[in-house]
């Protein structure tokens, strides 16, 4: 058994602090003050939908994110993706329809009341989601009642990489800046992430609790810190109006940036070098990579061992 140092406070480090104890193994988690893009996370657990932008999550399919998930914590809502499109826009339905699978067409307002101006819809009734920062926090918690050190010392162990956007200097990796908001709208009473479709503005809606939303999140190549611009604000504005009206009387109770970390090909990945792993390049699917990468690793230090 090896002592592990591992850099990092985002869902990437968490998860594999969470794997390795699981399996045993000494650790230690090094964080830092720098803010991590999964505190904005919409944390959908969304593995067919998000096949439609991302083909390789086909390879994804075989490990389910969302048990592995309700494993660790008590956050994992599983009420399906609903996904939508104005009405002059049916077409993308059709289109994304066709690149994904999983899925069944319905009528929105049969599964969510407030919702009965769209006509159709598709359901994808195996997906889930999470509040991150609920379950993050809930993580955190349970790797200190196990005794495992979270400080902002030196490492003390092999080191495993897991920072996210600030690995920049060791690794190729591309900020991909992501703006969102969080509404509070008790009016509404949505139970499901809402993936909305259009050519200009597509989004999610997410929804928290209390009566918030989270809308989200523009991909902008960007490696810029500062504040959600107002073209941001307004095209994510304009979709939440779309999905319901009663958004118009909204409060904006939080608004937020991410730099989530991206290779070239989107595909993140488990590295090697210099005696150091790197757990890397989630791009926009952090919660639903980190378990997977983290339990891969988990597997790869086993074989080396044996």
């Amino acid at each position: 058994m090896s002592h592990w140092s591992i850099l990092g406070s985002g869902v990437s480090a968490l998860c594999v602090a969470t794997a390795l104890r699981a399996h045993g193994e000494s650790i230690e988690i090094i964080v830092s003050e720098q803010p991590s893009a999964s505190h904005f996370a919409g944390g959908m657990l969304a593995p067919f939908c998000e096949a439609e932008a991302a083909p390789h999550f086909k390879s994804l399919y075989d490990f389910d994110a969302i048990k592995w998930w309700k494993r660790y914590t008590q956050q994992v809502i599983q009420r399906g993706t609903l996904v939508l499109a104005p009405q002059r826009d049916h077409a993308e339905l059709s289109r994304f329809a066709a690149r994904t699978v999983q899925h069944e067409r319905v009528v929105p307002a049969q599964l969510e009341a407030d919702l009965a101006h769209f006509a159709q819809g598709l359901f994808f009734k195996n997906e889930a989601h999470l509040d991150p920062r609920l379950a993050l926090a809930e993580l955190k918690h349970h790797l200190i009642q196990h005794d495992v050190p979270i400080h902002q010392g030196q490492a003390s162990g092999r080191i495993i990489d897991c920072r996210g956007i600030y690995a920049q200097d060791q690794l190729p990796l591309r900020a991909v800046r992501g703006e969102m908001l969080i509404l509070e709208q008790p009016e509404l009473h949505l139970s499901r992430p809402i993936r909305f479709l259009h050519p200009r503005f597509a989004c999610y809606l997410v929804p928290r609790q209390n009566g918030q939303f989270m809308l989200g999140a523009t991909m902008l190549e960007s490696d810029s810190r500062q504040p959600i611009s107002v073209r941001s604000s307004m095209e994510l504005l304009n979709a939440a109006y779309a999905i319901h009206p009663a958004f118009a009387e909204a409060h904006i109770v939080e608004t937020g940036i991410g730099l989530r970390p991206a290779y070239q090909d989107n595909i993140p990945k488990i590295n090697y070098h210099h005696q150091i792993f790197y757990i890397n390049g989630m791009h926009r699917h952090g919660f639903l990579c980190a378990p997977w990468l983290a339990e891969k690793l988990v597997q790869q230090l086993a074989g080396s061992a044996t």
